[in-house]
């Protein structure tokens, strides 16, 4: 099986997509991102990495019902496909491994 690589804008609105679970739609996601990472993202941007995503396969999506605070207006609500799981478990997996491989001298000292 060919490994997808990721961005690391796609991996966030990934991880988002999964941290909105049932309530994963464009606007949810592009303020969800704003408030986890403190990064002002457009809704296009969003919308881009959000078509990717589910071209990749790492998304699905469906149509939601029309809501009267949208006009009538109907979300496409996105989740995690077992491949995006997949996907983000290995990049965890990866990044856990480094990490864990850094030596303490490595990395000068900060204070969170």
């Amino acid at each position: 099986m060919k490994r997808t690589y990721l961005g690391e804008f796609e991996e966030v609105v990934l991880l988002t997509v999964a941290v909105l679970h049932e309530g994963a739609y464009g606007v949810a996601i592009t303020d969800e991102l704003d408030r986890q990472t403190g990064r002002s993202v457009s809704i296009s941007a969003v919308h881009a990495a959000l078509h990717r995503l589910e071209e990749k396969g790492m998304l699905a999506s469906r149509m939601g019902e029309a809501t009267a605070e949208r006009g009538g207006r109907r979300k496409r609500l996105f989740t995690v496909t077992a491949l995006g799981s997949r996907t983000l478990h290995d990049i965890r997996a990866v990044r856990d491994q480094l990490w864990g491989s850094i030596s303490p001298q490595a990395l000068p000292a900060i204070s969170l």
